[in-house]
């Protein structure tokens, strides 16, 4: 899946190519503030900087005799230096150069993501306020409750959005960590400051304390956030699903022309979009699970969470960005039926109006155990021999001896349910 359908920007951060080129830049890094702290000649630090580079076969074709994956890689970059490559890796353990990497790797995936996401958040945004007024159907276990607005459900889905981007935000900063601290992390066989000084050049944060690794915390808090992010999806997804049902048809995926919905159905319009970013959502949960597997190392460090994780960070990372993108190809091409909606909303025959009828008798001294009983006999019958609610309340002799007709008529007013609607919007910001 991840080669059908990865979208290149994401996909050069997690090739093996990029993932070695973040390495070699560690280690040059490295040389570079050994250099300026005189702990190896200035010009060694300027040929490794000329003249490192790689082949990722050559580094497969060593690895493949070694058995390590870094020493493969520094022997691969230091027959491209010569005899400067001695000054490699001085006082450094994998770890060093292999976590700071992924560093950088998650804080550029983070950096795409965050953009997908405020993309996103603006389409929904829009559609807010486009449909701020746009009656249609609240509904509560799946059956009609009171109405509500299209736009409502919108900003919604926007200021999930907005929390959203400040986890991510927050995630970033959590991955955004380097380390050059050496075998156990005590900085025994390398200075201090060249830690210092790699982390300032590459844009990241030392990790204040380490190990032989960045603890995993760190990790479990990106993909669990990519997962809670995900889950978020699935939900505005599953919203499309839901209301694409042939009985219901307020809004439908967009149909390409020249598009099939069924082998053996021509006049199938499916939402696969939506299905398939519920269904991944799935995958980036269980990555996160693992994620936190991960965090439990054994003393300064094992590798139980290497092979894991070059498997589940760049497939969480490249999932995301591809269910973002299909999320937003859904909400802009969005087809609305507002007049389905309308229609949808007068199908229980007046019944969305039940509670303010009830209220209304209250309000004139009703008990309200025995005003609910009223109303629910009226709205019981409507339902059940499809007559109109309005006019068997107004029938209603017990109800009639409370409310005139009148009075009746104006609870039945769908403006009543959108009074409070721009109230709702100054509290969100889209006004």
């Amino acid at each position: 899946m991840i080669a059908r359908y990865s979208l290149p920007q994401m996909q050069a951060i997690w090739d093996h190519e990029n993932r070695f080129r973040q390495m070699m830049e560690v280690e040059i890094c490295a040389s570079e503030a050994m250099a300026e702290l005189g702990y190896i000649p200035e010009e060694a630090a300027k040929n490794i900087r000329a003249k490192a580079d790689f082949n990722v076969e050559r580094i497969n074709e060593i690895e493949d005799v070694v058995k390590h994956d870094v020493i493969a890689f520094l022997t691969a970059v230091g027959e491209n230096i010569g005899e400067d490559s001695k000054y490699l890796h001085m006082g450094m353990t994998s770890s060093d150069v292999l976590d700071t990497a992924l560093g950088l790797q998650m804080k550029e995936s983070a950096d795409i993501l965050l953009t997908k996401l405020r993309e996103f958040r603006a389409i929904l945004a829009d559609l807010a306020k486009k449909h701020k007024y746009t009656l249609m159907t609240g509904r509560t276990h799946g059956i009609h409750a009171e109405p509500v607005t299209f736009g409502l459900k919108m900003a919604l889905f926007t200021m999930e959005t907005d929390r959203s981007i400040e986890r991510m935000e927050k995630a970033k900063e959590a991955v955004s960590v380097g380390m050059i601290s050496g075998a156990v992390g005590t900085f025994a066989n390398i200075d201090p400051r060249v830690e210092e000084n790699v982390c300032l050049r590459l844009g990241l944060k030392s990790e204040p304390v380490s190990t032989q690794v960045i603890q995993r915390d760190r990790h479990a808090e990106f993909l669990t956030t990519i997962a809670v992010i995900g889950s978020s999806l699935e939900k505005m997804a599953t919203e499309i699903r839901n209301l694409q049902r042939t009985d219901i048809l307020e809004v439908e995926e967009s149909f390409a022309k020249g598009q099939k919905g069924s082998s053996a159905m021509p006049h199938k319009k499916n939402p696969i979009t939506a299905e398939r970013v519920a269904g991944l959502s799935r995958v980036l949960r269980g990555n996160a699970e693992a994620a936190m597997e991960n965090v439990a190392l054994w003393h300064e460090r094992d590798i139980t969470h290497s092979s894991v994780e070059r498997i589940i960070i760049p497939d969480s990372c490249l999932l995301l960005d591809y269910m973002l993108h299909l999320m937003i190809r859904i909400y802009k091409n969005l087809v609305v039926h507002e007049d389905n909606m309308r229609a949808n909303l007068e199908r229980t025959l007046g019944l969305v109006f039940s509670q303010r009828v009830m209220l209304k008798l209250i309000d004139k001294g009703m008990s309200r155990e025995k005003a609910y009983e009223w109303v629910q006999r009226n709205a019981l019958y409507a339902w059940q021999t499809k007559t109109d609610f309005e006019y068997l309340v107004t029938e209603d002799e017990d109800i009639a001896r409370y409310l005139t007709k009148e009075e009746i008529e104006d609870l039945f007013d769908y403006d009543y349910h959108l009074k409070n609607i721009d109230y709702i919007f100054k509290r969100t910001g889209l006004e």
